[in-house]
C-alpha cells in the first residue's frame, strides 16, 4: 500500500510542482529582469512583492478550504454536491477581493512600520497599486486551482502555469528593459505584465470549467446558486485559520525585506534573491503536500484507514527526502546560481552568504509543510494556525529581529534566516505529534 500511495502522490504532485514552479517563476522573472535594471527597482520588487504575496496567500488560504471539502465529498461519492462548493468558493473570492484591492492600493499601514529610501518607497507604491487590479483574477483562479487538485486533475494547471510564465517572461523583458511603451519601465513594466497574465490565466480556467472534462461532469456553471451561508460557514471555519496560517508563514519570510530596508538596497536585493530561491525550493514539498492533502481527504471521506496511513507516510518520506537532496544541490551550486540573478558584486556577496540557511532547513520545512496539509485533510486547522503563529512570528520574525539588530553580536540580515531555521524545526516538532493525534482520533471514529 505504501508503494502504491507513493506512486500516486508522485503522479499527482508532478504537474502541481510544474504549475507551482511556473507560478513562483513569475517572481523569479521579476527579480532576474530587475536585477539587470538597477538595485532600486530590485529592492522595490523585493518589498512590494513580499507585501503582495502576503496578501494573496492569506486570501487564497481561505479559498483553499474548497479543496478538503471537495475531496471529502468526492471520497464519499457525493459528487452531486461538488459544483455547489465551487460556486460558493467563487462568491467568497468576490467578497475577499474587495478589502485586498483596497489594501494594495493604500499600503500606508504596512509601509509605515519601516524606514526606507524615498525612491524605493515610491516604486513600491507604484508596483502595489498596479498589482491590485490582478488580485480578483488571482483569487478566482486559485479557487479553480483548489477544485482541480481536490479531484486529482492538476494537469490543466500545469499547462496554464507554463503558458503564463512564458508570456510573463516575454512581456516583462519587453516592458521593463526594452522600452516597448517608449522607455524601459522597470518595476512598473513587470507589474503591468503580471496584471495581464493574471487575467488571461483566470479566463483560461473559466474556459476549461465551461468546456473541459470537469465541466462536462460537474457542470459548475449550470444552476448557479446565490451565496449560501451554510456552505460559507463551513468554508470559513476551515479557511480562515488556513488563510491566517498562510499569512503567518509567508510573512515570516516576505516581511523580512521590509524589516531590513534600513540596511540598504544592496542588502535587500541580496535577500530578495535568496528569498526567491527559498520560494522555488519550497514548491517541491508544497506540491507533495497538496497532493497528499487531496489523496488523504478522499481516503478520510471513504473511511479507508489503511490508505490514509499509507498516504501520510508516503507524503512525509517523499517530501523530506527530496527536499534534503535539493538543499544539498543548492548549497553546492550557490555561486553560479546567484551569478545568474545579478551583475552587482555587492548583491552577489550578500546572497551567497545567505544560501546556506535555505539549504539547511529543507528537511524540517518539508515535514512541517506535509504535516500541516494532512491536518487540513482532517479538517483540523485552528490549532496548527496557533502553532505556526508561535513558530513563524514568535521565533522567526521576533527572534530574527533580535538576532539582526539587538543580539550582543548583531548578525544583520543573517539573523532573520537563522531564526527561520529554528522556527521550522519547532514547527515540525509540534505539528507531527498533532497529526498523529488527528489520525488516531479519526480511526477511532471510523
Amino acid at each position: 500500500m505504501f508503494r502504491a500511495a507513493a506512486q500516486g502522490l508522485i503522479a499527482h504532485a508532478f504537474p502541481i510542482l510544474i504549475a507551482q514552479l511556473a507560478s513562483i517563476g513569475m517572481m523569479v522573472v521579476d527579480t532576474v529582469v530587475l536585477g539587470h535594471f538597477n538595485s532600486i527597482d530590485l529592492a522595490a520588487v523585493a518589498i512590494g512583492g513580499g507585501i503582495q504575496i502576503s496578501v494573496v496567500f492569506a486570501l487564497v488560504g481561505v479559498l483553499q478550504a474548497v479543496a478538503p471539502v471537495v475531496a471529502h465529498l468526492h471520497g464519499a461519492r457525493r459528487d452531486d454536491e461538488v459544483a455547489n462548493v465551487l460556486q460558493q468558493g467563487f462568491w467568497l473570492a468576490v467578497l475577499l477581493a474587495l478589502p485586498g484591492v483596497l489594501f494594495l492600493r493604500h499600503p500606508d499601514a504596512v509601509l509605515g512600520i519601516s524606514t526606507m529610501d524615498a525612491a524605493v518607497e515610491a516604486k513600491v507604491r507604484q508596483y502595489l497599486g498596479l498589482l491590485a487590479w490582478s488580485l480578483p483574477a488571482s483569487l478566482f483562479y486559485r479557487t479553480f486551482y483548489a477544485f482541480c487538485n481536490a479531484l486529482g486533475k492538476p494537469r490543466v494547471l500545469m499547462g496554464i502555469g507554463l503558458f503564463s510564465l512564458g508570456l510573463h517572461a516575454f512581456l516583462a523583458w519587453g516592458l521593463a528593459l526594452q522600452g516597448w511603451l517608449g522607455e524601459p519601465l522597470g518595476v512598473v513594466g513587470c507589474a503591468l505584465s503580471n496584471v495581464l497574465v493574471a487575467w488571461l490565466a483566470c479566463l483560461s480556467g473559466a474556459l476549461y470549467l465551461a468546456f473541459g472534462p470537469l465541466g462536462r461532469r460537474y457542470r459548475p456553471f449550470a444552476n448557479w446558486a446565490l451565496p449560501q451561508w451554510a456552505t460559507w460557514r463551513e468554508l470559513l471555519r476551515l479557511g480562515v485559520p488556513m488563510g491566517l496560517s498562510n499569512l503567518v508563514e509567508i510573512t515570516s519570510f516576505t516581511l523580512i525585506s521590509l524589516f531590513i530596508a534600513s540596511l540598504g538596497a544592496i542588502v535587500v536585493a541580496g535577500h530578495r534573491i535568496v528569498a526567491n530561491l527559498s520560494a522555488l525550493t519550497y514548491m517541491l514539498p508544497l506540491s507533495l503536500a497538496i497532493a497528499t492533502m487531496a489523496a488523504l481527504g478522499q481516503a478520510v471521506g471513504a473511511h479507508d484507514r489503511v490508505r490514509a496511513r499509507a498516504t501520510i507516510r508516503a507524503g512525509l518520506w517523499l517530501a523530506a527526502g527530496s527536499s534534503s537532496l535539493v538543499g544539498l544541490l543548492l548549497w553546492l551550486a550557490a555561486e553560479p546560481v546567484v551569478n545568474a540573478y545579478t551583475d552587482d558584486p555587492g548583491v552577489r556577496l550578500v546572497a551567497v552568504g545567505l544560501i546556506g540557511y535555505v539549504a539547511l532547513y529543507q528537511f524540517f520545512d518539508a515535514l512541517q509543510t506535509v504535516a500541516g496539509h494532512c491536518l487540513r485533510a482532517y479538517r483540523v486547522t485552528f490549532v496548527p494556525m496557533l502553532v505556526q503563529t508561535f513558530c513563524f512570528w514568535g521565533i522567526g520574525l521576533l527572534g530574527g529581529g533580535w538576532l539582526c539588530y539587538r543580539a550582543p553580536t548583531p548578525l544583520g540580515v543573517a539573523g532573520f534566516w537563522l531564526a527561520s531555521v529554528l522556527s521550522l524545526i519547532f514547527a515540525a516538532g509540534l505539528l507531527l505529534p498533532l497529526l498523529s493525534k488527528a489520525l488516531t482520533a479519526s480511526e477511532s471514529m471510523s
